[in-house]
Formats: C-alpha cells, structure tokens, sequence
C-alpha cells in the first residue's frame, strides 16, 4: 500500500517509476531529499548510469553539495541571478 510506505521509499518508487519508460530527459528536484547518504548514493549512481548507458539528459536541482559536485555541469542562482560553474 503506498501510504504505508516512507518518504525516502516513496521517493525511491518515483524515481524508479520515471526512468522505467527511458525518456529522453530526467528532470530531478532534489532525487535524494528524504534518503540516507547510503540510498542516495545508490539513487545518484543509478541516475548516472541512465545518463551515460542509456544517453538520457539528466537535470537535477539539489542544495546538497557533495550531489553537485557529481555533475558534469553546474548551474547555480544566486539572488535571481543565474551562474555557471562550481
């Protein structure tokens, strides 16, 4: 029953319910908000591997530096200013 389930496994749910189909892009707003460092680093391998096995765009939108720190690219706004770079 989903409303028997966690947030961090509901997140897990969605996540795996969006890349099942391989769209061409992934937009994800903090995939690893409700997870423990462990779940979100498997989350984070598993988005990557979607990126570079299966060719799809990813976008994610975290606060969580060691997630960014991950990307290919960084994208940052700063008092509605938007910037490139780490």
């Amino acid at each position: 029953m989903p409303n028997q389930l966690s947030g961090g496994q509901q997140q897990r749910v969605a996540i795996g319910r969006a890349l099942i189909n391989h769209p061409a892009i992934i937009l994800a707003d903090e995939p690893t908000g409700n997870l423990d460092r462990r779940n979100s680093q498997d989350i984070m391998t598993l988005l990557r591997q979607a990126n570079i096995k299966q060719g799809q765009t990813l976008i994610v939108i975290t606060h969580d530096p060691d997630i960014a720190k991950q990307a290919d690219r960084v994208v940052t706004i700063n008092d509605g200013v938007l910037r490139e770079g780490r």
